[in-house]
């Protein structure tokens, strides 16, 4: 499984959205996942890679939580919908149920 995690030094929630990571990747039984992190730094790179904000974490390239329409693509912000409502990163329990479902396609 390959994690990555895409953010832009400006966003407030990309340490938390990786220390979400970390912990649901050993709640899954996935200690020795590695966490690529990758820096998106130009409105033009955002455009080229169709990254929607930050937070964008991705397995295998995919986007687990992508919503079917996701117009926005560039430097900016993600929020994401958890149990406690709109929050700058996915739940700690969404996360673990997604490398859970992976590990389990793999």
């Amino acid at each position: 499984m390959r994690v990555t995690l895409q953010y832009f030094d400006g966003c407030p929630n990309w340490k938390e959205a990786e220390q979400r990571v970390v912990a649901a990747l050993r709640e899954a039984g996935l200690q020795g996942v590695d966490i690529e992190l990758e820096t998106v730094d130009t409105q033009q790179r955002a455009e080229q890679q169709g990254f929607v904000g930050s937070p964008t974490i991705l397995v295998d390239g995919q986007d687990p939580f992508a919503g079917a329409k996701d117009p926005r693509r560039g430097l900016t912000c993600r929020v994401f919908e958890t149990p406690e409502g709109l929050r700058g990163a996915p739940s700690l329990g969404q996360l673990t149920e997604v490398f859970r479902r992976s590990a389990v396609r793999q």
